[in-house]
């Protein structure tokens, strides 16, 4: 199989733990750029916090694309034009407040450049660090969210948000897409709306097959495109339940994962055809 596309998660997966790109990854996606294969990336992450990998990797030089907040927002990083686009509406910002009260555990979600919350705690800070963006404490969570949102994150220790999930998973199964991007992050978005489903309007645009597809990611929020492409990777560093489901396991984060994905069904394929 020729494969046109690779579509990379950043935390944990194209992303060392230090939040750079190992020499020997960003050399194989550039010599994969270079033979006309799309470079994608696809993150929970907000676009403005994604844009600096992608000027990395020259993104912009090939055509590419950025699928942010899990799959929410397309946006092409030639001309900067968000292909799609997808909110939930204030109320509904609300009601996931309200069932984070309920639930006890802490709520934030993006206004603008900043991430806003009631109430500071060492999650919501994780999630400044790695975006880039700052912390903004109100008052009030429902008075400041007053417009539509493009996702909300509930945050609080693993072994809690995992059960606070599955009853949300069912609570809210006709209304939104729930899932997790980190152990302590659970993400909420529009209904229907994942890095798969966002990974399928975009190829549906540049007339390309899932079959054509590689999508490696670690992760939960991960999941819909690793089923969804024609190779669909699972990072060494993943947890075992989303290697079961994956077509192929790779190495870690740590250890080149994704070059070596990229070299063993990219660069060396192409060079023996």
């Amino acid at each position: 199989m020729t494969y046109k596309m690779i579509v990379l998660d950043l935390d944990d997966t194209l992303l060392q733990d230090d939040h750079t790109i190992s020499p020997r990854t960003k050399q194989a996606l550039m010599e994969a750029q270079q033979l006309g294969v799309k470079v994608v990336l696809a993150s929970g992450r907000p676009t403005s916090a994604m844009v600096a990998i992608a000027d990395e990797l020259n993104l912009k030089d090939y055509g590419s694309f950025i699928l942010s907040f899990n799959g929410a927002k397309i946006t092409n990083c030639q001309t900067g034009e968000e292909l799609f686009s997808s909110t939930l509406s204030p109320e509904t910002a609300h009601q996931l407040y309200e069932l984070s009260r309920r639930e006890d555990v802490w709520i934030h979600t993006y206004v603008g450049d900043f991430i806003v919350t009631e109430a500071g705690n060492q999650y919501t800070n994780i999630e400044s660090e790695i975006t880039g963006l700052d912390v903004f404490e109100v008052d009030s969570f429902i008075d400041s969210v007053n417009v539509p949102v493009v996702k909300v994150l509930m945050v609080d220790d693993p072994d809690k948000l995992v059960k606070v999930e599955n009853k949300l998973q069912q609570e809210l199964a006709e209304e939104l897409s729930v899932m997790r991007s980190k152990p302590f992050f659970l993400e909420f978005t529009e209904k229907g709306v994942t890095k798969g489903t966002s990974l399928n309007h975009l190829i549906g645009q540049l007339g390309i097959l899932r079959e054509e597809v590689i999508a490696i990611g670690d992760s939960y929020n991960d999941l819909a495109m690793i089923e969804f492409a024609g190779l669909g990777v699972a990072m060494g560093n993943a947890p075992q339940d989303i290697k079961e489901k994956a077509n192929y396991v790779t190495d870690t984060n740590m250890n080149d994962g994704v070059a070596k994905v990229v070299e063993k069904f990219v660069l060396n394929t192409t060079v023996m055809v």
